[in-house]
């Protein structure tokens, strides 16, 4: 992790910087592992809602995003019928996007469709972990998508996923510590404990890269 000294000043990327929320958001969770099932779940969805909006407005609709969807209950957000669809395209506290809707749905049932053959959304996403994270020293030289998560959106759509094209799979793999793309001088890199510093991995970065591509060897074949 970087050290900073006492009288450093935190330094954050540019989108951080916005507002409150955005600024707690990136000191509280933004690039911390997440492992739970629906966790990844209403990460993955969220990140698919705010395609072509602020990450801002996404934020400030989380909560009733959350009540919308069962708090991202797979299970039930699976089961969602027509009627759903019609309650959710009325609900004005969340993005009122029939695809993105439907996909999230899909996205549930396709999560469950996994569980049958073996494999969990979570260790399928983590199976996807870069062997180095990017160094960027300014917000211009922080990637928007990867070799990795091409691979990673192209094996979730084999599953069955929808608007998970390389830029969200990238965006959810940042999100939740997959890669590590905070600035080098930031105070928040490594915050993970899966990344050094430089970009290479952690003896447990290591670790939970291969459980999960075990995990979900079977399925990548």
């Amino acid at each position: 992790m970087v050290e900073q000294t006492k009288y450093a000043e935190p330094v954050r990327s540019t989108w951080a910087l916005g507002t409150p929320e955005l600024t707690d958001y990136y000191d509280n969770e933004w690039g911390l592992p997440v492992f739970d099932e629906s966790g990844v779940f209403e990460r993955l969805s969220l990140e698919a809602f705010q395609s072509g909006l602020s990450w801002l407005t996404i934020l400030r609709k989380r909560e009733a995003f959350r009540d919308a969807f069962a708090n991202f209950d797979i299970e039930r957000v699976a089961a969602f019928d027509e009627p759903d669809i019609e309650r959710l395209l009325g609900n004005e506290g969340i993005i009122r996007n029939r695809a993105k809707i439907t996909a999230t749905i899909a996205n549930a049932g396709a999560i469950l469709g996994l569980h049958t053959r073996g494999a969990t959304l979570s260790n399928l996403v983590w199976a996807f972990m870069p062997e180095r994270s990017p160094q960027p020293r300014s917000d211009a030289e922080v990637p928007s998508a990867s070799p990795e998560s091409v691979a990673l959106a192209k094996a979730l759509k084999r599953q069955g996923f929808r608007f998970v094209g390389p830029t969200t799979a990238y965006a959810l793999m940042t999100a939740i510590g997959i890669a590590d793309v905070h600035l080098m001088t930031s105070h928040r890199r490594g915050c993970s404990g899966l990344w050094n510093s430089d970009g290479t991995r952690t003896e447990e970065g290591r670790r939970l890269a291969a459980s999960a591509g075990e995990a979900v060897a079977h399925l990548l074949a």
